[in-house]
């Protein structure tokens, strides 16, 4: 279950699987993340994926209680130069959108956070088209160049956006987005299949698909008839609902069956398998949870059943 396999965003080398801090301070305790966190990097995992936006939806919270908890482990274990850290920034209530100024105000806040004087990954959360491709893409080359942030990468945001960034940082001879990180998995494909596929692998970007196990509903847990005690639970239960769901569903679980392992690591295995995508992004609030996760990265899914797999989703 090792998770040593590096591979390239930019100059970073990271695991095959990104580990989601979006549970840390929601859904798991600060020592639940940090035995998450421990596990995930004894099974050699580095890359670490967080928000500035985590958990503001949670009654209470006001934001940035993942990256405290995250910065609190790193303090208590002193492995920072280990760690490939991902942050955002655009989706918190109080520093919404990608002016200038926002992006310099919440950098800096989430370094606080992470108790770090740099980001290695710094994703836009959420496209904001009321700012101009210069006014951001100048505020995040200036981090850059301060040593604050080491790449830079986009979520949520369309292939037109993402094609004028791409030629602006070109033209401008500045930082440029070395990743993506779209909503994809086997139940929700349109969204990234198509223009915005077709813009990354144009220009070589890394991918780091969120909600790869389509809010938990891939790892097999959700069945027709079954109450499942969850936070995701009625979003996720949604896709039963639909033929398609229940058809991917099924022959998740005939390949996971197959290989002697849950239906979380075959989903896992069959987007780590699509053009393009360098690390799945996937969270869990326990290290059994985790466990099941890795397994991914034992089993080698044959053509026939990736394309099995493609087909029932289809």
């Amino acid at each position: 279950m090792a998770l040593d396999t590096r591979k390239t965003i930019g100059s970073l080398h990271v695991s095959p699987l990104a580990l989601g801090g979006n549970v840390f301070g929601w859904t798991a305790d600060e020592t639940s993340s940090f035995a998450v966190l421990d596990a995930y990097v004894e099974a050699g995992g580095n890359f670490i994926d967080t928000a500035d936006a985590y958990s503001v939806w949670v009654e209470g919270h006001t934001g940035g209680e993942s990256e405290s908890i995250i910065g609190r482990w790193i303090a208590a274990r002193g492995n920072r130069s280990d760690l490939v850290i991902a942050t955002k920034v655009g989706a918190h209530p109080r520093l919404k959108g990608l002016s200038a100024a926002t992006i310099t105000k919440a950098v800096e806040a989430s370094l606080t956070r992470l108790r770090t004087d740099y980001v290695d990954l710094y994703y836009t959360h959420v496209d904001d088209e009321s700012v101009p491709v210069p006014e951001f893409l100048t505020a995040l080359d200036s981090l850059v160049t301060a040593g604050k942030v080491r790449e830079i990468g986009a979520s949520n945001i369309a292939p037109s956006r993402l094609h004028e960034a791409l030629a602006f940082s070109e033209k401008e001879k500045i930082s440029r987005y070395a990743a993506v990180q779209p909503h994809y998995n086997l139940i929700v494909r349109d969204l990234y299949e198509g223009g915005l596929a077709r813009v990354t692998a144009r220009h070589g970007l890394a991918v780091v698909p969120y909600f790869a196990l389509a809010k938990g509903f891939l790892t097999g847990k959700y069945l027709p008839g079954r109450q499942t005690d969850s936070a995701r639970g009625g979003q996720a239960a949604r896709y039963l609902e639909t033929p398609r769901g229940r058809r991917v569903l099924a022959t998740l679980h005939a390949v996971a069956a197959a290989h002697h392992v849950q239906p979380a690591a075959v989903a896992l295995a069959w987007l780590a398998a699509q053009p393009t995508v360098t690390a799945p992004l996937a969270s869990a609030r326990t290290p059994q949870q985790l466990e099941q996760l890795l397994a991914f990265s034992d089993i080698t899914l044959s053509q026939g059943e990736l394309d099995a797999l493609t087909a029932a989703s289809d």
